[in-house]
């Protein structure tokens, strides 16, 4: 007779994180919330400043105000040094969050990675095939087939603050993890798609100026004054190169060590990450916005949106494609692997998340300029139909959030309670024998307490009743 089978238990996805995990996604979503809330106060700014007639000469005038050095083939407008150099801060930032998530965090696990990078897949193939049937059946331009597929981490958050929902935080992590990945494609699709000319003296400058960088970070080298001169010596090299100059941030990004070396307290990447994310967040993607998000609104312009192919399909691709691409990417994987959703949540909550995903701002209006570079009317207008479908897709995922979050506050209530006062959240505690002995201590002066409360109010009764009774007598002893 055979013998009877070990039932397999489905791992749970979505699940509680680690405590290292979820501080570290709280303290990075606190400044990248900071700095969403920066954008859209960027980005709303932009658009007044460009539509208020007496104003909108001298926003042009600004945007396309040159400086730089021309003998080093930098002498760019303010709008092309946002993009092409404030952005590569960006990307810097994303390289060291790609990275640690490949050394330490969710990603180095195949199991655990499975999830969010096939959900992130599917979150940006299915807005590119939105985009690309909307335009072959429309007969549109499909050059800008890739502009739907970006999320903008920063500009979802911002929207979580606004709205005030407790999200919890393994679904912010979810989030987090999904625009990690998604920025790694974009890079991989802005260096692979967008790149039409190769200077290759200039590109074998900045790959060596690479290799300086990564010897100097292996031999332990220290002081911002090496790698700064450094970093800007390869990124020059890179713009010339005609490769998108943020491809030399991501990959600083990427070589920065993770793990903490003999007698250091944290990993260089997690001290520089500290440094560099709140001038990414604070400063290089707001000033991005405020000379990218200026486009002439008005109600034709709005119509055009939502009748030409090309702001169609953008429209459609952040809306509908992010999220049902991202969704169906996430119940693929649980369908098809031995992992089942985590009982505090329901994929109706993905579905939220995958909405939220489809505001796509920073890297969506980047990529709508270099797909649409010879043609200024149609970039504006694809950068209006950005706006537009990252609004209706915030408006989406605010009503779909609003729906559950009676029950992300009671999640959040259970993550952040600390009844034995330690600074750890009593959820991570389950399994530490001093955490139930400090709550028996706790639990036994909460019992004296109550016992002494008893006794006194037992004993007031009791004299309470004596001097009723004596009373009583009194009154019966006068004569009627």
């Amino acid at each position: 007779m055979a013998a009877p089978r070990t039932p397999n238990t489905a791992r749970k996805v979505l699940g509680r994180l680690s405590l290292p995990e979820r501080t570290y996604i709280v303290d990075a979503l606190r400044t990248e919330t900071v700095g969403g809330m920066l954008l859209l106060l960027a980005a709303v700014a932009a658009l007044v400043w460009a539509n208020i007639p007496a104003l909108h000469d001298s926003y042009e005038a600004v945007s396309h105000y040159h400086l730089g050095p021309a003998a080093l083939g930098l002498d760019l407008s303010v709008a092309h040094w946002a993009a092409d150099g404030l952005l590569a801060v960006f990307f810097f930032v994303a390289g060291i969050e790609l990275k640690r998530e490949l050394v330490t965090g969710d990603l180095r696990d195949p199991r655990a990675a499975v999830l969010p990078v096939v959900a992130a897949l599917c979150g940006m193939a299915v807005p590119a095939l939105v985009y690309t049937l909307t335009n072959v059946a429309g007969h549109g331009s499909t050059h800008g087939w890739a502009v739907p597929t970006a999320t903008d981490i920063a500009f979802a958050l911002a929207v979580l603050a606004v709205i005030g929902t407790s999200l919890p935080s393994a679904l912010r992590a979810f989030l987090l993890t999904l625009a990690v990945v998604d920025d790694l494609f974009a890079i991989l699709i802005i260096a692979i798609f967008f790149t039409e000319r190769i200077d290759l003296p200039a590109l074998g400058g900045a790959v060596a100026g690479l290799v300086v960088f990564w010897l100097l970070l292996r031999r332990g080298v220290r002081g911002w004054y090496v790698y700064v001169p450094l970093a800007l010596v390869v990124w020059a090299l890179m713009y010339n190169s005609g490769v998108h100059a943020t491809i030399a941030g991501v990959a600083m990004g990427l070589m920065l060590p993770c793990t903490p070396r003999e007698g250091e307290r944290q990993a260089p990447a997690e001290h520089i990450e500290h440094l560099v994310r709140p001038l990414s967040a604070g400063l290089a993607v707001p000033l991005f916005a405020l000379f990218s998000a200026g486009v002439s609104v008005t109600g034709g312009a709005l119509a055009d949106v939502f009748t030409r192919p090309e702001t169609l399909g953008v429209v459609l691709g952040l809306v509908v494609g992010k999220t049902f691409g991202i969704f169906g990417g996430a119940w693929l994987t649980v369908r098809f692997t031995r992992a089942s959703l985590s009982d505090e949540l329901a994929w109706a909550d993905v579905f939220a998340v995958a909405a939220l995903a489809g505001i796509g701002f920073t890297v969506s209006l980047l990529i709508g300029e270099l797909a649409f570079a010879g043609d200024a009317l149609l970039t504006d207008e694809v950068k209006t139909a950005v706006l537009a479908g990252s609004l209706i897709a915030a408006g989406c995922a605010t009503v779909l959030l609003k729906i559950r979050n009676a029950r992300y506050r009671g999640l959040c209530e259970d993550e952040e309670r600390d009844e034995d006062e330690d600074g750890i959240p009593d959820v991570y505690e389950q399994d530490d024998p001093a955490h139930h002995l400090r709550m028996a201590e706790i639990h036994e002066r909460k019992a004296a307490e109550h016992r002494r409360l008893a006794a006194e109010k037992a004993a007031a009764a009791r004299h309470g009743l004596q001097e009723v009774a004596g009373g009583a007598g009194e009154e019966s002893d006068r004569p009627a």
